[in-house]
């Protein structure tokens, strides 16, 4: 869909007014490594990508928060001064949530909004839609009413927004990443501090691969929230033998140490964070040295951790990444996001994307009866601001 096309959706749908019209852009986001590591407070390394939505808003006398999706049919009208969470908004719980964090911060226009939104990213890829609807509306309200806001406040907001508005009680990342991408980098996140780092993205011959499952994860209705208590759990078995608050806090070889007093099952999830974030930390190296090959090697040990401590793949991420890891034209694949279903990310050779998609389509089809979706993953800037 075009900027036209929106502008003609737009008026089609809210007719015209003296006030202006802005759009606004936010990507969804891959992790390339550091999985399950932001609500711990460790290091993630992911980038914004070419996928993402869009947000067209406009001031209204109205008090109200009028929301309409270009690709859902239910619209909402949402007094602003009835801001509580309801079943019934749906999809716009996303919306309010996020004009929510702006009422707690005292910043509260005496006027409404009109939205429309539409996005690309697939849903249920596990590629962040959610973030980039959230961050597209509090980069679009906090411009138009020049809060001035830092990016990193309004991704925090949004996390918060997800916490309070849809129950998922996710980390920093997805929204810090929307918010803050830049064209062919990576962003290596501390995600206790938020201090960053841009990692330039240079593969020579090779291009990430995003490998779409079709089988949606869904993050409040699977065990993330689970895993989340499992690792607060096995934060209290460490800390009778060290004063930690969170898993970031533990290096691999104090945990390597410590780990046969802790209950088996909350072992298997701290080894998998604390091995996570070294690995990558490892990572960036390898990418600072422009080694890719031993990037790739630490992206399919991440998926293995994932699958055997963690255990978030399954069937279709594992059937998936193993196609993918077993190709000769590929020298590193592991799932990305919260897992449950989703998208895998692969490194693959530039000259035999081709082949590689054909047959590790074909495999994943022949073992699951699904057809994946494969696409580039484009390296893009985070939030800004189209019309």
């Amino acid at each position: 869909m075009t900027i036209e096309d929106l502008q003609s959706l737009f008026f089609g749908t809210y007719g015209a007014s003296n006030e202006p019209l802005h759009i606004y852009f936010s990507p969804g986001r891959v992790n390339l490594i550091g999985e399950h590591t932001d609500y711990n407070g460790g290091f993630v390394l992911p980038c914004a990508i070419s996928f993402g939505t869009y947000c067209c808003i406009r001031k209204t006398k109205s008090p109200s928060l009028y929301c309409t999706s270009a690709q859902i049919t239910h619209k909402h009208n949402i007094p602003i001064y009835s801001i509580e969470k309801q079943s019934s908004y749906g999809w716009a719980n996303y919306i309010l949530g996020v004009y929510a964090q702006f009422v707690k911060f005292q910043l509260q226009a005496p006027h409404g909004y009109e939205l429309l939104v539409w996005g690309n990213v697939p849903r249920g890829a596990g590629l962040s839609s959610s973030a980039a609807l959230e961050m597209a509306v509090a980069y679009a309200i906090n411009d138009i009413e020049q809060y001035g806001l830092s990016v990193p406040q309004l991704a925090r907001m949004c996390q918060t927004a997800e916490h309070e508005y849809t129950g998922v009680h996710c980390g920093i990342m997805d929204q810090f990443a929307s918010g803050m991408g830049k064209q062919d980098a990576a962003i290596y996140l501390n995600c206790t501090t938020l201090e960053y780092e841009h990692i330039p993205v240079i593969l020579d011959d090779y291009t990430l691969i995003i490998g779409n499952t079709n089988s949606p994860h869904k993050l409040e209705s699977s065990k993330y929230n689970e895993r989340v208590y499992e690792c607060k759990q096995a934060i209290q078995d460490i800390q009778s033998h060290m004063p930690i608050k969170q898993l970031a806090d533990i290096s691999f070889m104090e945990f390597t140490r410590i780990a046969e007093y802790i209950p088996e099952l909350y072992r298997k999830r701290a080894r998998h964070v604390v091995s996570e974030i070294y690995r990558t930390q490892q990572a960036v190296e390898a990418l600072k040295q422009k080694d890719i090959h031993t990037f790739g090697l630490l992206m399919n040990q991440s998926h293995e951790s994932l699958k055997t401590d963690y255990e978030v793949t399954g069937l279709h991420l594992d059937t998936l990444t193993f196609a993918a890891q077993n190709h000769s034209a590929c020298i590193g694949s592991r799932m990305t996001g919260g897992g449950f279903g989703g998208s895998t990310v692969s490194l693959v050779r530039t000259s035999a994307i081709d082949s590689f998609i054909q047959s590790v389509g074909s495999e994943y089809v022949s073992r699951t009866g699904i057809c994946a979706e494969f696409y580039p993953a484009h390296i893009c800037n985070g939030s800004h601001k189209v019309l």
